[in-house]
């Protein structure tokens, strides 16, 4: 847990330093913001109730990042750890622990991949909807998924090898939601991305 802890401090004190609020005062954001703290907790709440063999979880953490930024999407993930416990109680190791494996690191991640993919290959619509929002998102979120493993947070009644095929196949359900999310928000409500820029991916 003392992992944990200092991830979380270490991603918080970054961003707050970041002066996260000032990107909600045009108020493009709110929405996207509201709808975040309104749903996501619910899905980061749905393997507290309900008993399965294998736990589903979304973590919508990638998502968040594209919509909200890294900045703000690192307090708001921490918010929505806390809502969550509204809605199905966990001690304080579990709630560390969700938001750090399934908030802050494929969300650092996707910030990271986004950089690189933007570097590497360029700036594009599509770069920006397959690459960034749809493969990248299935990417971070596994490999965030895998290191959870490797610091002991283990899928409750499947083995160690077949809990990575598990986790592979999860991450392409957090894919799907971010990759559709992204072309719609591009195609309708682009102000509603804050990593999304018409001049930079459209040469406008």
């Amino acid at each position: 847990m003392g992992l944990e802890i200092s991830i979380l401090v270490s991603a918080l004190a970054l961003a707050l330093i970041l002066r996260p609020w000032r990107l909600l005062a045009s108020g493009a954001l709110v929405s996207p913001l509201l709808g975040t703290l309104a749903i996501l907790p619910w899905a980061w709440a749905l393997p507290r109730l309900h008993d399965m063999p294998l736990q589903l979880q979304l973590s919508g953490a990638c998502a968040v990042t594209l919509m909200l930024g890294w900045p703000l999407a690192v307090p708001v993930l921490v918010v929505v750890a806390a809502l969550s416990a509204l809605i199905a109680p966990a001690g304080w190791d579990v709630l560390t622990g969700q938001v750090v494996w399934e908030g802050v690191v494929p969300a650092t991640l996707a910030l990271a991949f986004g950089y690189l993919l933007r570097r590497w290959v360029g700036a594009h619509m599509f770069v920006y909807i397959l690459g960034r929002a749809f493969v990248g998102t299935a990417l971070c979120t596994f490999a965030a998924a895998s290191l959870s493993q490797l610091a002991g947070h283990e899928l409750l009644h499947v083995g160690t090898g077949l809990s990575l095929v598990a986790l592979w196949l999860m991450a392409w359900g957090d894919a799907f939601m971010t990759g559709m999310l992204a072309a719609i928000f591009v195609a309708f409500r682009p102000q509603w991305l804050a990593t999304w820029s018409d001049k930079l991916y459209l040469n406008k």
